[in-house]
């Protein structure tokens, strides 16, 4: 689609709304995040108010992300408020500009948006997700602990563990347990397709083992095998790999694994497809905004915009974080419950809007 003058001057009325919108929601989202930290985190392990701080910096990508869609609603609002009080809107209409290429001209600006935060939300939030939590975890646990790219590893005593994936409940999956001795020479490696923390103890099912000498290397295989000492108990939140700390497609190998593990993926499969239906919640909050200036409410303040707009946006994100969670308790179907809140607040824009005419 190519820009005009129009598309550029909405454009930038849009975007700089949006930007003073989303910065104030990220600064108060993370102050409260950055207050928990420092009253509840900080004394544990080793813990201090800079991991709070450093921490907290690092998910405020992730924390963006997630709230550009009510961000771009009051931007939107704001943007084109702003235009309308100014009687910029009038002068448009007058020129025989149409609602219909005004709203063009907002959804050119959301696209060039959609692309940056899709930039943010699937490379740089993760990755700065992944730092945050490896920061917090390496500073609280009472192990040597540290999440790569290869999983999570840790250490035991002369053991080093690997585990590949951390899956429902209290199950870990792909766990490889390295044995050394008081010469740090490899003994033994236990590998196990899962390992099931119960009775204060570890049960490793489908093992296999290989005892390492210098003639040569044994190899067993066992269906269970109990384990006294795996991990400490703590480091099972931070083993836990959360939703939000994955892109699309890290949520998809994801859930194919849990699958080929018997595990239930509801919670995963939720994260996924509101991960996909994003991009049309940021596209529909702007549509939503163009009916508000145009309509009933091109001749009121400012404030009231922004008040209507904060409304909107906090009833819709509460209402689409409940459908989320309601498909994730009754296992509903989740690309259904999780784009119903969009879909319905899409004909609501469209409703609104043909009725300007």
């Amino acid at each position: 689609m190519i820009a005009t003058r129009l598309d550029r001057y909405i454009g930038r009325a849009i975007a700089f709304g949006t930007l003073m919108s989303l910065t104030v929601l990220v600064f108060l989202i993370g102050f409260g995040e950055l207050m928990y930290q420092l009253d509840y985190n900080v004394g544990k392990g080793n813990f201090t108010t800079n991991n709070a701080l450093l921490y907290t910096l690092l998910i405020l990508p992730r924390l963006a992300y997630e709230l550009i869609a009510p961000a771009a609603l009051l931007g939107s609002l704001i943007g084109l408020g702003g235009l309308a009080n100014n009687s910029e809107l009038i002068a448009m209409r007058a020129a025989g500009i149409s609602r219909g290429r005004i709203l063009l001209s907002v959804m050119k600006i959301g696209m060039l948006m959609l692309m940056v935060v899709l930039a943010i939300g699937e490379l740089l939030a993760p990755i700065s997700e992944l730092k945050a939590q490896k920061i917090r975890s390496e500073a609280m646990a009472s192990h040597a602990a540290y999440r790569s790219s290869f999983g999570f590893w840790a250490k035991s005593g002369d053991n080093y563990i690997n585990v590949e994936m951390a899956m429902s409940g209290n199950r870990l999956g792909g766990v490889t347990i390295y044995e050394f001795d008081d010469e740090r020479e490899l003994q033994r490696t236990t590998w196990a397709k899962t390992a099931e923390f119960k009775d204060e103890q570890w049960l490793l099912s489908g093992v296999k083992q290989s005892e390492i000498s210098k003639e040569r290397v044994t190899t067993s295989q066992q269906a269970e095998l109990a384990w006294p000492q795996l991990l400490d108990e703590s480091l099972l939140e931070v083993l836990a790999v959360q939703p939000h700390m994955l892109p699309i497609w890290g949520l998809s190998r994801y859930i194919d694994y849990l699958r080929s593990n018997g595990q239930n993926p509801i919670n995963y499969e939720v994260a996924f497809w509101s991960k996909i239906i994003a991009p049309f919640v940021l596209l529909t909050m702007l549509v939503v905004s163009v009916p508000f200036v145009v309509g009933p409410m091109r001749n009121v303040s400012i404030g009231q915009r922004i008040f209507v707009g904060t409304l909107f946006g906090i009833s819709f994100f509460l209402i689409n974080r409940s459908f989320a969670f309601l498909a994730v308790v009754y296992e509903l179907n989740p690309p259904l419950i999780v784009s119903l809140p969009t879909i319905v607040c899409l004909m609501l824009a469209v409703w609104m809007f043909r009725r300007l005419h």
